[in-house]
């Protein structure tokens, strides 16, 4: 049965019934229907100094262009957990419209593992997005208007870009401003998806709507003829914004397929972006359950480091432990194995992966962030048992622990070994940086680089060097690193899969997200607007005779 049938015949409670198990009173919902809301502030402000409830980042190895099911398993062990009776909530990321229409499909879970309603979410949801969209947008267009007008800031090179949540790579360079009106000034601009404006970051990282409104205020937008940096602030622009995500800064809460609730708000790409949902969804969930489940995208060389190095600078909040999410298929396409070969048994292949990918990702949540790590298979109707055998005995001879997991078949029953694992490794938080913040930002990219994907060097290329100089010389040394960067391989290659002998990170660019508080690093040939495939998820997608959306996956 596909996810979407199974999602339209579960049973859902209404949400004012899962806010009330969460203890939120109706008169601090804002109703989206009857089964999505989003929460007010005054929740989280009145729980300000409750404890805070264990937390536990769900992350992976790298996955396969389809993904390897960390949103499935965050929902199963989410409910596996309440299943043995404890009090849990998700902290989840909103899917974007990008991958729906494109390559990966929706981001709601898999088979009896899902958040619901899953049409909504995977479409416009509550909105959050296009009110994202638009703020962008907006900054844009006070941007040009104001050199329209004369520009009395001086404004010599525009760095802001526009965005869409779809994926479009026809507007990845375009030429604007060509009307030939008398005044207009024609200029060459850039489109990033949605997911990887800088506007998301910020959104993602605001504590409230103060901090959101200052954030904002903070964005750079160009230089001006003096080679001084002009903000957002300089043009009044983050009042307005302020205003456009008012209600989008809000959480939306949902549930499970189950009745777990979930909080779903925020969405950046880990690949281009740094790939976490909101302070403020993880911090009200920590304050609303004893356990809180949440996720970083991709594969923890991307999601789970950006999570640690960026997410829980800035949160102050911090993992009891991690879930390194595993699929035999990636082990083996990791391991050298082609398409055909994924469907047979191929030890070699499996083999090669654990040592190469899985084993590598352990040791960077062990040693290098310092937290304790349990290895979650996310099992495949189709996998091969005697693979299963094969990985479970090898990392129990590594003393990794390790869970079967069977969520996406059956719901939280499926977890429940999951969540006793994970009830033994969540008892205190401990967390190390990759890097310290003081250090020069040329040095904290080699320090990722080599103790994070295990690359020998990382060579500088372009205009890379001038604007790390550039931005250092403005006082933005000590930000975190934010690198942008295949999620297919430990390089900077989507086609290096193994990564079993020495490479090298290639720098093409950096930019300074100001606002976001964190400087971009763009390495090998990572774009911030994806391009459709040959044959898009798009062209499955349909309504029915009923009004009734089909072909989402």
């Amino acid at each position: 049965m596909q996810d979407i049938e199974i999602a339209k015949k579960a049973k859902l409670k209404k949400i004012t019934e899962i806010a009330k198990d969460l203890g939120i009173k109706e008169d601090d919902l804002s109703l989206y229907g009857w089964d999505k809301a989003k929460i007010s502030a005054n929740v989280l402000e009145k729980r300000k100094n409750n404890q805070d409830g264990k937390l536990i980042l769900v992350t992976a190895i790298n996955p396969t262009p389809l993904g390897e099911g960390k949103t499935t398993i965050s929902i199963g062990l989410a409910d596996g957990l309440k299943k043995i009776g404890k009090k849990v909530i998700l902290a989840l990321r909103e899917p974007s419209l990008g991958p729906v229409f494109g390559i990966k499909g929706g981001a709601t879970g898999g088979g009896y593992s899902q958040i619901a309603p899953m049409i909504d979410i995977n479409l416009h949801f509550t909105g959050d997005f296009h009110a994202i969209t638009s703020a962008n947008n907006l900054l844009s267009s006070m941007i040009d208007n104001h050199i329209y007008f004369g520009n009395k800031l001086g404004i010599k090179e525009v760095i802001w870009e526009r965005c869409l949540d779809l994926n479009d790579r026809q507007l990845r360079k375009v030429e604007c401003g060509l009307s030939g009106e008398k005044k207009i000034v024609p200029r060459e601009d850039h489109f990033s998806i949605t997911a990887a404006s800088e506007i998301m970051a910020i959104f993602c990282l605001a504590e409230n709507i103060q901090d959101l409104k200052e954030k904002l205020g903070n964005i750079m937008i160009g230089w001006n003829e003096n080679d001084e940096p002009v903000y957002a602030r300089d043009l009044n622009a983050q009042g307005a914004m302020a205003a456009i995500l008012k209600d989008a800064i809000k959480p939306n809460l949902v549930q499970t397929l189950e009745g777990t609730p979930a909080i779903v708000h925020g969405g950046p790409f880990a690949n281009i972006a740094h790939g976490c949902n909101t302070i403020i969804a993880t911090k009200l969930a920590m304050k609303l359950a004893d356990y809180t489940i949440t996720e970083a995208g991709f594969g923890a060389d991307l999601g789970a480091e950006k999570f640690f190095d960026i997410k829980c600078r800035k949160a102050e909040v911090f993992p009891n432990a991690v879930v390194c999410v595993a699929t035999m298929k990636a082990l083996k396409y990791h391991g050298g194995a082609d398409k055909k070969e994924l469907a047979e048994e191929n030890i070699e292949a499996l083999e090669n992966g654990i040592a190469n990918n899985l084993l590598k990702h352990i040791k960077n949540i062990k040693e290098v962030f310092g937290t304790e790590v349990v290895v979650a298979i996310n099992k495949y109707q189709n996998d091969i048992e005697s693979e299963i055998d094969y990985l479970i005995k090898k990392l129990n001879k590594e003393k990794i622990k390790v869970s079967l997991v069977e969520s996406w078949e059956k719901g939280g029953e499926g977890a429940t070994d999951l969540a006793s694992k994970i009830l033994t490794l969540a008892n205190e938080r401990k967390l190390n940086f990759a890097y310290p913040l003081e250090m020069p930002i040329k040095e904290k990219i080699k320090m990722v680089a080599k103790k994070v994907y295990g690359a020998n060097d990382v060579i500088f290329e372009g205009k890379a060097k001038e604007n790390i100089e550039r931005i250092e010389k403005i006082g933005y040394q000590n930000l975190p690193i934010c690198i942008a960067k295949t999620q297919y391989s430990f390089s900077d290659d989507p086609k290096k899969l193994e990564c079993k002998g020495e490479f090298d990170i290639h720098v093409k660019d950096v930019a300074l997200k100001s606002g976001a508080g964190f400087v971009v690093v763009y390495t090998g040939d990572i774009m911030t607007m994806p391009g459709l495939p040959k044959i898009p998820a798009a062209e499955q997608i349909d309504v029915d005779e009923n009004g009734e959306i089909i072909g989402i996956f």
